[in-house]
């Protein structure tokens, strides 16, 4: 497919922690942004925050994504689609709660897309390293050829009773997957191609609509409990800065190669104690002196090679990672 440098793009699930550094970093670039939220409340932040960029921003109501031709006006009159809403938290009691608007969401945009997005020549979906992963007690180094097999395993069998971590991991994998069926099914039929990418936990300041840190997204809140609460600084896992996954998704439009590719955005793996390593000399964090979970930390990497190489990713540093989201806390009083 042609590759994308100018034009309209649809956002979904706009107002999000990743989805509104995406908006920013379209817009950055020149690019004119629809974005897809569920009630114009939950857009009126957006349209504050990016009023400089006058009428290449407007927002879209898309009340439930999960309801058949949800996104059917939003795609008309688009040249790309970032995906980027999906639920994520560990909250489920029954698997459905999490697989349903993953799925569904998902061949939902790509089905509207299918009959109205006369315009569109590609479709970035935000899958995750949770697609990826199998828990393993030896050292793992995943690329794109993995697949979460365990989990959807896990959660065919138990169900309600499997772990939250594994139904969060179901919905990701199966909608995944689905999204790679549509497209070949429907080859011959569409006139544009898919990218989906994969990122770990995505950490870093935040722009959306935020009133306090109970209401952080789930990633957002496991860093700032590191900083906050010394309990809370042990384990790990990997991890990317939202503006480089913000950036990824704004190069997957622009390079053709990018086209019909699961592409793993990661930087590394981390110990919750890193961070506050990390922090700024002149900040408060004790370095070295709580937390622990280094030991496991590099039990699973993520290869991402194949970011640098077509998408000609270089990943910020931990250290202007902590800065940055340490910054952003001062800044708001927390």
């Amino acid at each position: 497919m042609p590759v994308i440098t100018s034009g309209k793009v649809l956002v979904s699930g706009a107002n999000g922690f990743v989805a509104s550094w995406v908006v920013r970093l379209l817009l950055v670039h020149g690019y004119s942004v629809r974005g897809a939220v569920r009630s114009a409340e939950k857009g009126a932040h957006l349209v504050e925050l990016f009023a400089p960029y006058g009428d290449k921003f407007e927002i879209v109501v898309v009340p439930d994504i999960t309801v058949e031709g949800a996104f059917d006006e939003a795609v008309k009159g688009v040249d790309a689609i970032e995906h980027t809403a999906s639920p994520f938290h560990f909250q489920a009691d029954d698997p459905a709660e999490l697989l349903e608007p993953a799925i569904k969401g998902t061949v939902g945009i790509l089905e509207s897309a299918r009959k109205y997005g006369t315009s569109v020549k590609r479709i970035v979906v935000t899958s995750s390293t949770a697609a990826v992963l199998n828990e393993s007690p030896t050292p793992q180094l995943l690329g794109e050829l993995d697949w979460n097999d365990q989990a959807v395993k896990e959660v065919e069998e138990k169900g309600r009773a499997a772990s939250n971590a594994a139904k969060y991991r179901t919905s990701k994998t199966l909608a995944e997957r689905a999204a790679w069926d549509f497209a070949k099914k429907y080859k011959d039929e569409i006139g544009w191609d898919v990218t989906v990418l994969n990122p770990p936990l995505v950490l870093g300041p935040i722009i959306h609509d935020i009133s306090s840190p109970e209401a952080l997204n789930t990633s957002a809140r496991a860093m700032y409990r590191a900083f906050t609460e010394p309990e809370a600084s042990s384990g790990g896992g990997n991890w990317i800065d939202v503006r480089d996954l913000a950036l990824a998704h704004v190069r997957a439009l622009e390079k053709e190669e990018a086209g019909g590719e699961r592409i793993i955005i990661s930087t590394g793996a981390f110990a919750w104690q890193d961070w506050l390593d990390a922090a700024p000399p002149s900040s408060k964090y004790q370095k070295g002196t709580r937390g622990a979970g280094k030991d496991h930390v590099h039990l699973l990497r993520y290869k991402n090679d194949k970011s640098k190489r077509i998408l000609d990713m270089e990943y910020r540093s931990m250290e202007d990672t902590a800065a940055a989201t340490i910054a952003d806390y001062e800044k708001r009083g927390w």
